[in-house]
């Protein structure tokens, strides 16, 4: 190792970005956010505990124009503007970086990575080993003996000298200006050879040495490469130019002192004004640190190879507990039995399933994992298959001896995401019970705006994240199946998931445990939710795919025809779907008006847009209508039929518990809650979803449930009375608003309440009611003001629920589900207002959710109980479809609305009707 002084220099605007996207939106006790500045402080703390290094600079973009927009003026300009909430972090990242000892530079005119160029070459021309913090490929060309990169934010953390910028990018620091210029920057708008990716620009220079050579070389390369090569070399001077990081940059004048580095010097850190900067923006642990009386100096260490990167991003984290860890690998029967044992003895268990298929209907078990104690877990390879592989016990064996423990509901079992495991064992004929707990749903119950993967639960909950996927398997092309992984390495990742699973389980449960609602939530609703999403994705729904294919083939004709009537009125052919196409005909050709432009300043002519002009011209129309029907072909019509499992014969869509923050499911693969039902073409579709021979599709849907939501929330005696005298209730909402009596109520009258009705549950204001409408903003006021004249207890409920969110931070189902709302205390502007929008409907559509939960729970126990056939196939916002044998036609319509409509009581009664038909579409 060099014996050289060390020179740091951190990409700082590299890092900013990275860190604002890599983290959830973190708040500080103001609302402010602070998930970029989360991320700098604990990447800056972390390189200066583990790079020893004497001068050091932390370099950002300064604001304005550069020498390279002079040269070419397109450059970045299709860059999307900094996003709000980042760029509130800018001045607090400079001041926190600069609290911490680092010089701060930022240099008006030039970019940061000319900047860094520039101070490389000094320092390593003054005797420095100079390292660069960045995640950026453009730094690399910078690589040298005396110089090398590292990107803390990757994992694991990579370093790369002069050999791994060759091992990474196939070129070695020398050729990688030859290499970006091939392939060109689509951030920086630098435009490269077409179709020219990483492997061919590799591939160009090793065969012909360098970008000149390729050049030089233009007719030898043949195909569609060559000849987009052959389109390019005018330009390729002018982007080997706007890649190239400058070297001589004159930075006096902000580095004191210039060309001398002294001072770039480390400095100590100002503790007194980073305690108060932490209170400020509620930096917890890093606070108590400080306080009591933890090193917060630099400590110069040797550079390390293996820097943890993001182990600290989490402010909150708790130091990584030093956890004694046995992990067994189970590879005989005496291992086993002593195991076995083991679990049976067990209050709880933690178990992780490492498969080949990330599809829990297709996926094989490769291996076990098993943890009754924390730092205690063993790992059995069933099936891994590389070349140093051990021999391993036999799976079907394993499973059999397994089987009593997995079947009983006694034995306790804990999980992360205990659904894919539940459909693994079973597609080995395993029907696992006992399940207890699940850290991915105790998380979500908790804190459903975070995210809920047992990495992130790690870091936020242990501070630790443990090994990744990736780090066994590789990324993309190059990633390599579980059962091919060292089963060393595959043993220490899978022991530890079930680890920390059962560690985080510890911390959690006493969280749920001290909140009766959230306690409720999870224990009542989520938990068997669970189970039942895994029976209800093993159902599947039977589709007509002859039906669904001659809808295809009519959909392809009536494009078709669209497209030519397109034409017709444009004048011409264009691509019907290429926005640039579009925009040049509508707004240059046909000098339509320019409703908004996107980032880069060219005129939009996305839905809105065309929504707009549609109105009044006939082209935008028919665009609207071709994508309309385009979507549809592509994402249902042609897809839904090759996603028929071969087995069953039927199609199994996958519900995610875990992403609303409302606790709405999410269903894809496919997603068959956005199938579009207000048009014929969209409501075709779901004809092809069908009964199979001696059974009928039912549909059964709560009425209006988020609107009697309202009703109970708000308590308002004109809506408590229309729900509870089974009043239409837009109609009694006309009534009310328009003055006229019910039963005089215009169809356009009740039209005008329903959208008053479902705008307001959704916050809509003046602006929306009247787009919504098509009428002038002072008229929708006017009916905003009516309405909330005559139901003013629903005014009331707005106001408070405001005002208690923008207090708490978050709202409240019925049922004790919390909402968590960041931007309704920090946000600025746009968001602050949809903050206090969502705040209004979130507990009602919480509720729906929570409801048609325990409808599901309800439906399902009486179906067991009473042994009946019928099942549950789909479930979609406030609908159940079921598949009925016609022996239980008569029961399932009676009883299903029933037990619906008896899972909470309200103010107003609870209303579920049922369709029945053939299919889908008729039972609607």
């Amino acid at each position: 190792m060099s014996d050289k002084p060390i020179l740091l220099l951190v990409d700082g605007s590299s890092f900013l970005y990275r860190a604002y996207h890599a983290l959830p939106d973190l708040r500080g006790p103001e609302g402010q956010p602070t998930g970029a500045v989360h991320g700098l402080v604990a990447m800056m703390k972390k390189l200066r505990e583990d790079v020893g290094a004497e001068h050091a600079a932390c370099v950002f973009d300064a604001k304005g124009p550069t020498f390279r927009d002079e040269w070419y003026p397109e450059y970045k300009a299709q860059r999307a503007p900094m996003p709000d909430a980042l760029r509130e972090q800018i001045a607090p990242i400079h001041e926190v970086v600069k609290l911490l000892g680092w010089p701060v530079l930022e240099v008006p005119g030039i970019e940061a990575d000319d900047a860094i160029g520039t101070l490389a070459r000094l320092g390593a021309e003054s005797g420095h080993r100079v390292v660069i913090a960045t995640g950026d490929k453009d730094l690399a060309q910078l690589v040298n003996p005396d110089v090398s990169l590292v990107n803390t934010m990757s994992k694991p953390p990579e370093r790369l000298d002069e050999a791994g910028v060759l091992a990474k990018f196939g070129v070695a620091p020398d050729r990688i200006i030859d290499y970006l210029s091939l392939m060109g920057d689509t951030v920086d708008n630098v435009p490269g050879v077409e179709k020219v990716g990483p492997k061919t620009a590799a591939k160009w220079i090793a065969e012909y040495g360098s970008l000149d050579g390729v050049i030089a070389s233009a007719d030898q390369i043949k195909g569609v490469a060559g000849e987009n090569l052959r389109k390019a070399l005018d330009w390729l001077p002018m982007g080997r130019k706007l890649v190239t990081v400058v070297l001589d940059c004159d930075l006096s004048g902000h580095v004191p002192g210039w060309p001398a580095l002294d001072a770039l010097a480390l400095k100590a850190v100002d503790q007194a004004a980073l305690q108060d900067f932490y209170k400020r923006y509620g930096f917890k642990t890093w606070l108590r640190e400080l306080e009591g009386g933890a090193a917060a100096a630099a400590k110069p260490a040797p550079l390390v190879q293996s820097m943890q990167g993001t182990q600290d991003m989490f402010a909150d984290a708790p130091p990584a507990a030093a956890v004694d860890k046995r992990y067994d690998t189970v590879l005989n029967w005496e291992q086993f039995d002593a195991w076995l044992a083991r679990l049976n003895a067990a209050a709880l268990t933690a178990l992780d399933t490492e498969t080949d298929s990330l599809d829990g209907m297709q996926a094989h078990i490769v291996g076990l994992s098993f943890s009754v104690k924390p730092g205690e877990a063993c790992y059995i390879p069933l099936r891994h298959a590389g070349p140093d592989a051990p021999a391993q016990l036999p799976l079907d064996e394993v499973l059999a001896r397994l089987r009593p423990w997995f079947e009983d509901a006694g034995k306790k079992k804990l999980g992360q995401n205990i659904k894919y495991d539940t459909h693994v064992l079973a597609n080995h004929g395993i029907a696992v019970a006992g399940y207890a707990h699940d850290t991915m749903l105790q998380s979500y119950v908790l804190e459903a705006h975070k995210t809920h993967g047992l990495g992130a639960l790690g870091e936020r909950y242990l501070g630790r994240a443990g090994l990744s996927y990736e780090d066994l398997c590789g990324k993309g092309v190059h990633q390599i199946p579980f059962a091919q992984v060292d089963v060393a390495k595959a043993a220490e990742y899978s022991s530890e998931d079930s680890d920390m699973c059962l560690q985080v389980h510890e911390l959690l449960a006493p969280k749920l445990q001290a909140e009766a609602g959230l306690s409720y939530v999870y224990e009542q609703i989520e938990m068997p939710v669970s189970a039942l999403l895994a029976r209800i994705e093993r159902n599947g729904v039977l589709i007509d795919a002859a039906r669904l294919q001659a809808q295809s083939h009519e959909l392809a004709q009536r494009l078709v025809l669209i497209e030519q009537e397109a034409y017709t009125i444009a004048g011409q052919p264009f691509n019907m779907g290429s926005p640039k196409q579009i925009g040049e005909i509508l707004f240059t050709k046909l000098g339509l008006p320019v409703v908004k432009k996107t980032a880069t300043g060219a005129p939009s002519t996305d839905e809105e847009v065309l929504d707009k002009l549609a109105a009044d011209y006939p082209l935008p129309a028919k665009i609207l209508e071709y994508r309309g029907l385009a979507k549809l072909k592509s994402t249902y019509t042609d897809k839904l039929p090759l996603m028929v499992n071969a087995q069953t014969g039927r199609v199994h869509t996958n519900y995610a518990q875990a992403v609303a923050v409302t606790g709405r499911l999410s269903s894809n693969d496919p997603n068959l809650q956005n199938i579009p039902i207000r048009t014929a073409e969209g409501r075709r579709v779901r004809e092809a979803f069908v009964a199979p021979a001696g059974h009928h599709i039912v549909s059964a849907d709560y009425s209006q449930i988020e609107l009697r939501i309202m009703a109970h929330i708000s308590e308002d005696p004109g809506l408590l009375r229309a729900f509870g005298e089974g009043m239409d209730v837009h109609r009694a909402t006309a009534s009310e608003v328009f003055g006229t009596p019910v039963n005089e109520v215009t169809t356009e009258q009740r039209r005008y309440a329903k959208t008053i009705n479902f705008g307001l549950i959704y916050g809509m204001g003046a602006f929306g009611l009247a787009q919504s409408l098509g009428i002038e903003q002072k008229a929708a006021k006017d009916y905003i003001d009516r309405y909330f004249t005559r139901f003013a207890g629903v005014k009331r409920y707005m106001d408070d629920t405001k005002a208690r969110a923008a207090e708490l931070g978050y709202v409240e189902t019925l049922f004790g589900r919390r909402i968590y709302l960041p931007e309704i205390k920090g946000g600025n502007g746009p968001r602050k207002a949809g903050a206090e929008r969502q705040s209004i409907n979130a507990p009602m559509q919480g509720t729906a959710a929570d409801l048609i939960k325990l409808a599901m729970i309800a439906v399902q126990a009486a179906l067991d109980q009473q042994g009946k056939q019928t099942r549950i196939v789909m479930q979609v916002h406030d609908e159940l479809v079921f598949e009925v044998p016609d022996a239980e036609l008569d029961w399932v319509k009676a009883q299903v609305p029933a037990l619906m409509a008896g899972v909470a009581r309200l103010k107003v009664p609870l209303l579920a009707e049922v369709g029945v038909g053939s299919n889908w579409d008729e039972a609607h």
